[in-house]
């Protein structure tokens, strides 16, 4: 009892007070040099030779500058937390205008940002150059203008839709993919045709099928898809070249290929060392 009443004896009750009113009061200038600093922050962060006022671009050839413009302003328009800008060469959102450029033009490689004597601000881009076009899941036998063709780069990386070409004016390819076609062999298909190319053959379309066939057309002289190779999609294609090269200078197909082209089917090299081929 007696030491219950030293504790709440009035001089222990008046300290307690005290230290709390301290306490209150420690925090209460704390909360407003807090306040001081984040608005002397903000007008610091709001000075007109630390905000970027211009923006500059360069290296794209397809893609208007307007409209990455506009990208770029939407993410460097308003503030952070109601108190900072995001024009401020430190906090402008970097990563946000990478990505939200990335996604919206796909045909976009490279992109790089620097900030420039505090106010400007330097997009350096790179495109990627449309060399094949992927054009679905299966190729058309007719009325080939109402597909809808997207352009590839080197690396099978599929990105702006492409217009309709008359003719053949770029290798098409067919089948599944997601944002590459045929990863990791494309690189391979490509050395493929090219072979394919130096012994006189001219591939047009390369069609890799679910059963993990791939047929390759090859150039005609009609509207029509011309003669195929029908092929395994991990054969060696090193063999298959070779085997085809064979039979191509071996009479009769030597001369028929030749006089009776336009009749040919295909020719199939599914089989080793065996080659199957049929004409109309």
């Amino acid at each position: 009892m007696k030491n219950r009443s030293v504790l709440n004896s009035p001089r222990l009750l008046e300290l307690k007070k005290k230290k709390h009113k301290i306490l209150r009061r420690k925090i209460f200038f704390l909360i407003c040099f807090f306040i001081l600093i984040l608005v002397g922050l903000s007008f610091l962060s709001k000075w007109e030779y630390i905000n970027i006022n211009n923006i500059q671009i360069t290296g794209n050839k397809v893609i208007e500058t307007k409209m990455i413009e506009s990208v770029i302003k939407e993410k460097i328009t308003g503030n952070y937390l109601w108190f900072f800008p995001k024009t401020n060469f430190l906090l402008y959102p970097r990563g946000e205008i990478k990505r939200e450029l990335a996604d919206k033009f796909k045909r976009l490689k490279d992109i790089s940002l620097n900030v420039q004597n505090f106010k400007t601000l330097n997009i350096s881009l790179t495109e990627r150059t449309a060399l094949y076009t992927y054009c679905g899941l299966a190729p058309a036998e007719l009325d080939a203008s109402n597909q809808k063709c997207y352009f590839m780069d080197d690396g099978g990386y599929i990105f702006d839709e492409a217009p309709y070409f008359s003719g053949e004016v770029y290798l098409k390819f067919y089948g599944k993919s997601d944002s590459y076609f045929f990863q990791p062999n494309f690189s391979k298909l490509i050395s493929f045709k090219e072979t394919l190319q130096k012994i006189g053959v001219k591939p047009v379309v390369f069609f890799v099928e679910d059963n993990g066939d791939m047929k390759v057309f090859l150039s005609s002289t009609t509207s029509q898809l011309g003669p195929f190779i029908n092929l395994k999609a991990d054969a060696d294609f090193n063999q298959i070249v070779e085997n085809l090269q064979s039979v191509l200078t071996t009479e009769p197909l030597k001369t028929e290929f030749k006089t009776k082209y336009s009749s040919l089917l295909y020719i199939d090299l599914r089989f080793g060392n065996k080659v199957y081929y049929k004409f109309r």
